[in-house]
């Protein structure tokens, strides 16, 4: 795999928008927006293979949960169900992405990471998304009540 040269701010590609600045870890910066519009380009802008995860994780979601609403909050995409919350979160950094179930100690098997008193995270690397066992916690999280508005 050829190395992607590092992004700056406002660098524009022939015929593309200027890109978001990358934070610290390589998580992109974009502003707190709803719609699918601004998880893409989240995902557009998530560096080297983390943008193939944020891909697949993004696909993976939506097919488990086609009515899945999203959102970028804090520089991280979310998703939720309209009217019930938000039932995860994904963040980028340098060694991996970060996937949080907001009610992750409401699932079967509960994920190992914990984060805060009901949340749970999953740390993907470049090479071990289980999709199998992440298909199944978001089902299950998506059918619990969320966190917060979506």
């Amino acid at each position: 795999m050829a190395k992607e040269a590092s992004r700056k701010p406002g660098q524009v590609a022939k015929g593309a928008a200027p890109n978001p600045a990358l934070l610290a870890g390589g998580n992109p910066q974009i502003g707190k927006a709803d719609g699918d519009g601004p998880v893409q380009a989240y995902i557009a802008a998530m560096p080297d293979w983390r943008r193939d995860v944020g891909r697949r994780l993004d696909a993976l979601i939506v097919r488990n949960v086609p009515d899945v609403h999203k959102a970028v909050r804090w520089n991280s995409p979310f998703y939720g169900i309209e009217g019930q919350g938000w039932f995860l979160g994904m963040h980028t950094f340098t060694k991996y992405v970060k996937v949080t179930f907001f009610r992750g100690t409401s699932l079967r098997p509960v994920p190992l990471g914990g984060t805060a008193k009901d949340a749970r995270r999953i740390d993907i690397h470049e090479d071990d998304l289980d999709e199998s066992q992440m298909a199944m916690w978001v089902r299950q999280a998506a059918a619990l009540p969320g966190w917060g508005k979506s």
